[in-house]
């Protein structure tokens, strides 16, 4: 954890009065993503992963779509800069996010998605089923997996899950970030993600649950709230959308079937 956090010395103000601590922050790290040799964006994020993260970027953004395609992967931890080069070369769109700086907040759109992306995605198809118990005792589970969020307050979590625990868990300072994080290592690990439940700890929008519908996952879950469009997108592709667990208390948004006593 010590690459991922910063020790500064502040002043604390309590109703007792001002003390100076040390406390530690959470590392914001800029990393350029070059797509076959063309600067394709820099993200905003923590200095952890960065490969699972470039290959999970590139991915929901509908330029890799499988393993098979990348030919080479450089990273330069110093230069914050990773290449990723796949066969044949292929180019981006005439319309690219050339240079474009991705925040870390959750304000982000994918360049590369369009009004096809949800006309021609199929339905997730899966009879894949959950108690109750099991989605608290995962999200129990999740929330103590973050140790970078218990020191810090400043990153989001998110983990790839089967009903009885988790299978891969990230951190970041982006929620789209910590997704692809998982979508990424899961590409270059050949895990597969069907019948699979991801979990997070950030709002759910459309553009995450596309993440999660291209690969063919059937369950969101989130600790916080969807947007509307997410509703919409999850009651029509299929997907069970769980959102505000906390405690023994849930919102199950769409495909409540999936959820058992």
């Amino acid at each position: 954890m010590t690459d991922e956090v910063k020790e500064f010395t502040i002043l604390r103000v309590t109703e007792h009065g001002m003390s100076e601590v040390e406390d530690v922050v959470v590392r914001e790290f800029p990393l350029t993503i070059i797509f076959n040799h063309q600067e394709l964006a820099t993200l905003l994020c923590t200095p952890k992963d960065l490969k699972h993260l470039a290959i999970g970027f590139l991915s929901s953004e509908g330029l890799i779509e499988n393993k098979k395609e990348i030919r080479k992967i450089t990273l330069d931890n110093r230069r914050g800069v990773v290449r990723v080069e796949t066969e044949g070369d292929k180019g981006v769109a005439t319309e690219p996010l050339f240079k474009r700086i991705i925040t870390s907040g959750g304000g982000r759109r994918a360049a590369f998605y369009s009004a096809a992306d949800i006309t021609n995605q199929a339905r997730v198809e899966s009879q894949i089923k959950i108690s109750t118990g099991e989605v608290f005792a995962l999200a129990k589970e999740f929330q103590h997996r973050s140790h970078v969020y218990r020191a810090t307050g400043g990153v989001h979590s998110a983990a790839l899950c089967d009903t009885k625990g988790i299978l891969l868990f990230a951190e970041d300072i982006g929620r789209h970030n910590a997704i692809d994080k998982i979508f990424g290592e899961c590409m270059l690990k050949d895990i597969p993600t069907d019948e699979r439940i991801i979990i997070t700890s950030g709002r759910v929008s459309s553009e995450i649950l596309l993440k999660i519908v291209k690969r063919n996952i059937p369950m969101l879950i989130s600790l916080a709230a969807p947007t509307d469009i997410a509703v919409d997108l999850a009651a029509s592709l299929g997907i069970t959308l769980i959102g505000f667990v906390r405690g023994r208390k849930m919102n199950v948004y769409t495909e409540g079937w999936r959820c058992t006593a």
